[in-house]
C-alpha cells in the first residue's frame, strides 16, 4: 500500500548532493530502453513517478524517491543507448558506481532486463559489477506480455541462467497488463527488511 510518495531531488555527478542516508534504499537499474519508468510507475500504482519518455536514455541522474516515509527508490541513469553522446555515457559510470558502492543505505538492486532479448554486454558487466561488491540482486525481466503465455516461464528459466542467477531472484513483470506486480512489490520489501549487506566504502 502506497501511502505518501515524495521525490527528494536528484544526484548528477559522483560525490555530488544526495539525501541523507536515513531511510534503506532500493535501486533500479537498467537499459535505456528497458522499461524502467513505466514499471517504477506500475510499482508504486502513480502514473507519473518517474518521467516515461519515448526518447530513452533521458534520465540523466539518480532521482530519488522516498516511500511511505519508511523507504527510498533510487532510479539510476538507463545504460547503453548508442545514441546518448559518448561523453555523456562516460559520465555515468562513475555517478552509477560511486553510488552503487558507497551508499549506507543500499540494501540491493533491481536489475531491470527486457524478457524478448538475451542480456546484453551492458547488462553482464553490471550483473557482474554488482557481484563484485556484493550488492544483493534481483532481476525483474519486463514486457512480458510481449511473449506468448507458454513461453514465458521457459523464457524466464533461460534468461536466469543467461545471467547465472538462481531462478527465484528473477521476477517476471509486465508493466502494460500489471502481472508480477505484486511479486515484485514483495522481493523489494524483502531486500529493504534485509539487514545492511556492508559497510559503506
Amino acid at each position: 500500500m502506497i501511502r505518501s510518495l515524495e521525490f527528494l531531488g536528484g544526484m548528477a555527478e559522483a560525490g555530488g548532493w544526495r539525501p541523507e542516508p536515513t531511510l534503506p534504499e532500493v535501486a533500479f537499474a537498467g537499459r535505456s530502453n528497458v522499461g524502467k519508468s513505466s514499471l517504477l510507475n506500475r510499482l508504486v500504482r502513480r502514473k507519473s513517478l518517474a518521467r516515461v519518455s519515448t526518447t530513452p536514455g533521458r534520465t540523466r541522474e539518480i532521482n530519488f524517491f522516498r516511500v511511505n516515509d519508511r523507504f527510498v527508490i533510487a532510479d539510476l541513469p538507463g545504460y547503453g543507448y548508442a545514441r546518448v553522446a559518448k561523453a555523456r555515457r562516460a559520465s555515468w559510470r562513475p555517478l552509477i558506481e560511486g553510488y552503487l558502492r558507497g551508499s549506507a543505505g543500499l540494501r540491493g538492486v533491481v536489475l531491470l532486463v527486457d524478457a524478448r532479448h538475451a542480456p546484453s554486454p551492458d547488462d553482464h558487466s553490471m550483473m557482474a559489477y554488482l557481484a563484485e561488491i556484493g550488492a544483493p540482486t534481483l532481476v525483474a525481466l519486463t514486457k512480458m506480455d510481449k511473449l506468448p503465455p507458454r513461453e514465458r516461464g521457459a523464457r524466464a528459466a533461460a534468461l536466469a541462467e543467461a545471467l547465472g542467477v538462481g531462478e527465484d531472484q528473477v521476477v517476471s513483470t509486465s508493466a502494460q497488463d500489471g502481472s508480477g506486480r505484486d511479486e515484485l512489490a514483495e522481493a523489494v520489501v524483502a531486500l529493504l527488511d534485509a539487514p545492511p549487506w556492508r559497510e559503506a566504502l
